[in-house]
């Protein structure tokens, strides 16, 4: 059986799709992940599936959508798939249509709750349109999945069909633990809004540690002016994209990690994103907000210190807290140890694979 996902990002830097690919492929599935070819991507690493980037004149914006969209239903129609995988709703309809014209399954793999994103809830015409979109689509799906029981309640709430869970939990990071000397406070993933990053910066005027920002995205140059304004650049190093593989070895290496989402939109408040998991798997305590999936997730096992506001001053102290409060960091590193040991990569994919065999 051949399984065809499609995402919008150029496939470098998506974790995700890179464990539930390979884990397809090594359980016997043809599988072709399609992505995008961007002016600033990277050759692909070789991976046990098949990767295709499809090149677009137009890099963001309505314009980048549209033709992405052309250009990816023109790719699926001709080629042989038996099941088609949406990635998120902006790959959603030109899947639906190639799935409705040659009679093959579709899936919907859900990473964030869509029309409830920060940067979409604050346009109304734009939630307007997703949520069309969502409402369209969602209920012909074969199969779907998520990252969180928030997302799965909030789905199934409305459409009425079930929703799987497969966390973004990556693998065991086996690398050595070295605190720094000096205090290192990492931030993984998507330089986006609701992120938190714009408070933390400001936050860092209270903190005496050295802030890594690792990722891109589009408060990227905004965080650099911020850092200024507040006169804490020499505080914060940012290093644009890092590749996984690079992570990997960066994360053992700091004090604590950093998983801040704003309260702007469901979206965010019921989110489980890859660097929770990322920070415990490489055995470091971290700082995070106090919504239900964090909640939950810390009453099993307490990996995180918990704050109720992404605020300047709140995150100021509770990394100041964890910085200082010597016993209160231990029990936290000791249990990212203990979580580890059930919660990851190894596990969960056992998940994604018995789902595909029911279809």
């Amino acid at each position: 059986m051949k399984i065809t996902f499609s995402v919008t990002n150029d496939l470098s830097y998506d974790q995700r799709m890179g464990r539930i690919c390979a884990a397809l492929a090594e359980a016997g599935y043809k599988v072709e992940l399609i992505g995008r070819k961007r002016r600033f991507s990277k050759p692909l690493d070789i991976k046990p599936y098949k990767q295709t980037r499809l090149n677009c004149w137009f890099d963001k914006g309505k314009a980048f959508y549209l033709e992405y969209n052309l250009r990816l239903f023109f790719y699926l129609l001709t080629k042989r798939s038996d099941v088609l995988g949406a990635i998120d709703l902006d790959t959603a309809i030109p899947n639906l249509l190639v799935s409705r014209l040659k009679g093959k399954k579709i899936v919907y793999d859900a990473h964030e709750y869509f029309s409830e994103l920060e940067e979409v809830v604050s346009r109304p015409l734009v939630r307007k349109m997703w949520k069309s979109v969502e409402r369209f689509f969602v209920p012909k799906v074969d199969a779907a999945y998520t990252i969180s029981n928030g997302y799965k309640n909030l789905f199934e709430n409305e459409y009425q069909i079930n929703f799987g869970i497969i966390r973004n939990v990556g693998e065991v990071n086996k690398n050595k633990i070295e605190r720094p000397h000096l205090p290192v406070i990492l931030y993984q993933g998507a330089v986006n809004y609701g992120r938190g990053l714009e408070q933390t910066i400001e936050a860092m005027q209270w903190i005496d540690a050295k802030l890594l920002i690792c990722g891109k995205g589009d408060v990227y140059d905004e965080l650099h002016d911020l850092a200024n304004k507040y006169k804490v650049q020499n505080k914060v190093e940012f290093k644009g994209f890092v590749s996984p593989n690079d992570l990997r070895k960066i994360t053992p290496k700091v004090t604590l990690g950093l998983t801040l989402f704003t309260d702007e939109g469901l979206s965010n408040k019921h989110s489980l994103c890859n660097r929770f998991f990322d920070y415990f798997l490489a055995g470091i305590p971290q700082l995070a907000v106090n919504y239900p999936e964090y909640n939950n997730f810390n009453n099993e096992f307490e990996i995180a210190y918990l704050i109720e506001k992404v605020e300047p001053k709140a995150i100021a102290t509770g990394i100041n807290k964890l910085l200082s409060d010597t016993d209160l960091y231990e029990r936290l590193a000791k249990k990212c140890i203990e979580a580890r040991e059930t919660h990851n990569w190894q596990e969960e994919k056992k998940k994604i694979i018995e789902i595909y065999k029911r279809l």
